[in-house]
């Protein structure tokens, strides 16, 4: 009887190891559902419209230069429109891979700043090399897996890259925008009385000479995806058009502290160890923290890829060694090294008095 033939089946094929298993069905993903009064298009691109219109402007601050400059920036115009009740400095805590007090030096630039609301976040479970280990392990399985089912030796299977990369940055969303989140939140929570969804204004301080990528962000866009039917969320970039001189020269101009790796040569702040820096930061960052350099070259050899594609941890180790027995150890720059390239020695001087001034006063309102 062709049971088959009859009921339209699909033909098993055989082979002498027995019948062969059908390609496994992936599973479509669902698209996101994105609640029904989440514009699509911000209502405005005008600076004091933004922050007029929300009811929390939420600045990020890695405590980098960038986000301190922004955090300058919108503070200004915050204070001129009368709205600084509305304005919360947000820090998301790296732990270790970031530089030595990094948080505290974001909570003194909102302190100083004048912003009263400054909230630490950070993500729960592993920190970034840990995250490394298990996205290696998943990988891995995936692959192994993916190779039994195609009737391949799983031994053999190309495990893809656990380090984060800038096709793949998910160290970004796992301990900076998931955590930021949550605050957002909490934040919607405490004006869930207004009856309607709660606008949060959420500035970034990325800029479009950063990178070919950045380049192409909008400055003021809808963010659906940490929108929901609580609260609108507007991404808005205020110093997104700015250069690296004016930048320093609105940090200048607030006199607010910047971190001291900046001086030691250092061109970004946030992970001492950052996929997308340049190799001068990376081999710079090993001569400074080479106890941390050791522990990613360590992670290199447990995930079998390097740090960065096409340079490994241990080579940077190495290079860095180099500079060391050439030069000898990194000296302590003065004070003030990285601004006086942009705005001069003399306005320097004056930039250091006012931060020190700042200081004080903070200090003594303590």
């Amino acid at each position: 009887m062709q049971t088959a033939a009859l009921f339209d089946l699909p033909a098993i094929q055989t082979s002498p190891q027995g019948p062969s298993k059908p390609a496994p069905v992936k599973k479509a993903r669902r698209p996101r559902k994105v609640h029904a009064s989440v514009p699509l298009k911000p209502s405005t691109t005008v600076p004091d419209e933004l922050i007029a219109d929300a009811d929390w402007v939420v600045l990020n601050s890695s405590g980098g230069k960038d986000s301190q400059a922004m955090v300058s920036y919108v503070v200004g115009r915050a204070k001129a429109l009368g709205m600084m009740h509305k304005v919360v400095v947000v820090h998301a805590d790296l732990g270790d891979i970031e530089w030595g007090g990094t948080k505290a030096l974001a909570e003194e630039q909102a302190r100083l700043a004048g912003v009263r609301r400054f909230e630490v976040v950070k993500a729960k479970g592993a920190d970034l090399l840990g995250r490394v280990l298990i996205r290696f392990g998943k990988l891995k399985s995936k692959a192994e897996r993916e190779a039994i089912e195609a009737g391949l030796d799983p031994a053999t299977a190309k495990v893809a890259p656990a380090w984060p990369s800038s096709s793949a940055r998910w160290c970004t969303s796992d301990v900076k925008r998931g955590p930021v989140w949550t605050l957002f939140t909490r934040l919607a929570a405490e004006l869930s009385h207004l009856g309607r969804p709660v606008r949060i204004l959420n500035c970034m301080g990325q800029r479009a000479a950063e990178s070919a990528p950045r380049a192409k962000l909008a400055e003021v866009e809808i963010d659906r995806s940490a929108s929901n039917g609580k609260r609108h969320v507007t991404t808005w970039r205020p110093i997104h058009g700015w250069s690296d001189a004016e930048v320093w020269r609105e940090i200048a101009r607030s006199g607010l502290p910047y971190h001291p790796a900046y001086d030691w040569g250092m061109r970004r702040l946030s992970c001492s160890f950052c996929v997308l820096g340049c190799e001068a930061d990376v081999v710079l960052a090993a001569r400074l923290r080479p106890q941390k350099a050791h522990e990613y070259a360590a992670m290199e050899v447990k995930v079998g890829a390097d740090f960065k594609h096409g340079l490994s941890m241990a080579e940077i180790i190495v290079r860095a060694a180099e500079l060391e027995q050439q030069y000898g150890p990194v000296q302590r720059p003065p004070a003030g090294t990285a601004i006086a390239g942009f705005i001069g020695k003399k306005a320097t001087a004056a930039y250091l008095g006012r931060r020190d001034l700042l200081r004080e006063h903070l200090t003594l309102a303590s």
